[in-house]
């Protein structure tokens, strides 16, 4: 899903298209509407807009970029805010919806939007979102464009405080033991981590002694420290050769994910179509996790597939954990998502 958020000056990016929030009457004003008239050469885009002359609420109308790096500019009027309003939400999804008819029948292929009408029009953040990834997410059903949201600093973009607070709750349980300094954790822990699924594991079938007694600054038993010695020692079993070790590999990326495309019923438009003709496909790790997010992968096999393409999850990065929380609580909404990474400064998936 072609779908962006990012932290940038929209007068900066290089799409086919950004959005004005503009006013009714298509003149210039501040906030973002004031930074692209700047930006794009005052004079000829009021002379543009002075042409078209006027544009209602949530419908839109287009220009040239002029001195932008986008090619043109879609300017339309969001509503000002007023909680006594009842189509508050209906104006702001039509604003969306109109400039992405319009880019379409413009056959462009990506645009930039900024978060409308969340400025001095008043509308309240999260609401803004909310309509804005609506839209945003229903016209993706049936088009494909590069669509992105650009906030230009994250006081202008906020998740639920209630939530973000959970989430870095979580995150920091998670982290904690990672980042604990090995100096503070036991001796015993650490030397059964090493020992962990080893041949040593048979030597302590009773208790725990011996693993108390080997720790560094207790008393040791020799008997068992040479044992455990002869053991390392020892030769191990014949190694297999590379032939059997590449005759035994596990199965392709791609392989795996078409078997669990199948498995799931779901069709391949509805999921990658691209990679059935691409049989040694190996995407970034973003791609991957957004493949299992589709599939509505439970964690055990979020990790297998993601395995596949090289890559693992691990509870000493935020993007991991925040994948995570949310697949361990069967919330696959992709924006719900992007938007809780990308309040942590990680990358999005999609």
């Amino acid at each position: 899903m072609p779908f962006h958020i990012i932290r940038q000056d929209i007068t900066r990016m290089d799409t086919d298209a950004i959005v004005n929030a503009a006013n009714t009457a298509l003149s210039p004003g501040g906030g973002v509407c004031g930074a692209i008239f700047a930006a794009a050469g005052y004079d000829r885009l009021e002379k543009a807009c002075r042409k078209i002359g006027h544009c209602d609420t949530g419908k839109a109308v287009i220009t040239k970029g002029y001195a932008l790096k986008a090619k043109y500019i879609i300017h339309t009027p969001g509503p000002i805010y007023n909680a006594a309003r009842s189509d508050n939400a209906e104006l702001l999804y039509s604003c969306y919806r109109s400039s992405l008819e319009l880019a379409r029948k413009h056959r462009l292929a990506s645009i930039a939007f900024p978060l409308i009408s969340s400025g001095i029009y008043g509308y309240p953040a999260q609401e803004a979102l909310s309509v804005a990834q609506s839209a945003i997410k229903d016209f993706l059903k049936d088009n494909e464009m590069d669509i992105s949201l650009v906030v230009y600093d994250k006081n202008s973009f906020k998740v639920s405080r209630e939530l973000f607070d959970e989430v870095r709750e979580y995150i920091d349980q998670r982290l904690v033991r990672e980042q604990e300094p090995l100096s503070r954790r036991s001796d015993a822990h650490l030397i059964g981590r090493l020992f962990e699924g080893s041949r040593f594991d048979a030597d302590r079938e009773h208790n725990d002694a011996p693993m108390r007694n080997f720790a560094p600054g207790a008393s040791s038993d020799r008997a068992t420290k040479r044992k455990f010695a002869a053991a390392a020692a020892a030769p191990s079993a014949k190694e297999p050769s590379l032939e059997d070790m590449l005759r035994k590999m596990d199965s392709s990326f791609s392989e795996h994910l078409l078997y669990l495309i199948d498995e799931s019923g779901m069709t391949d438009v509805q999921v990658f179509s691209k990679i059935r003709s691409k049989k040694d496909y190996k995407p970034k790790k973003t791609t991957a996790v957004a493949l299992g997010l589709a599939l509505e992968l439970d964690m055990d096999g979020m990790r297998s597939l993601v395995s596949r393409a090289g890559y693992s999850f691990s509870h000493s990065s935020k993007f991991d954990i925040i994948i995570e929380y949310y697949v361990m609580r069967g919330n696959y909404n992709i924006f719900d998502i992007n938007d809780m990474l990308f309040a942590f400064d990680q990358p999005l998936v999609g």
